[in-house]
């Protein structure tokens, strides 16, 4: 994840992990869309990903992810199951903490709608949901890499 970094008692680093997961699995959402209203606005999305580069909407997702899915390739890295079970995690462990996270239960739903279908996608499949969501709207034109 990063820099060892004492994050509380024991049991804190599980809810640190958790907490990575979350973000990365929100921002795979928030890139997916993000590509689609470019594409959908009629901007070039490929185009609209360069120009956000370097800017406060920079991050590794947007690069490794965000690429991935203008290539439509979804051969496996972080995996769809994987995501899921983890924002699963993250919710179970927000009920318990006392918090209600509606944002994290729309990603986990994102995810869970692809699930039986692509369980072994890559994570950056999350993109998959949002056209199934969109019937006839596609980012790209390149044909879906798939495990």
């Amino acid at each position: 994840m990063g820099r060892p970094t004492l994050v509380g008692p024991a049991g804190s680093g599980q809810v640190a992990k958790l907490c990575n997961q979350l973000i990365v699995g929100g921002t795979l959402c928030i890139v997916a869309e993000a590509l689609m209203l470019a594409q959908a606005g009629g901007a070039d999305p490929a185009a609209v990903r360069t120009a956000l580069r370097g800017g406060f909407a920079e991050s590794r997702i947007l690069e490794v992810h965000g690429q991935r899915m203008l290539d439509r390739n979804f051969l496996p890295g972080g995996q769809v199951k994987s995501q899921a079970k983890d924002l699963d995690n993250v919710l179970f462990a927000a009920s318990a903490a006392g918090v209600t996270l509606p944002v994290a239960e729309l990603i986990t739903q994102t995810y869970h709608s692809i699930l039986n279908a692509v369980p072994n996608a890559d994570q950056s499949a999350a993109l998959l949901a949002l056209e199934r969501l969109n019937p006839g709207k596609r980012v790209g034109n390149a044909p879906d890499k798939l495990p």
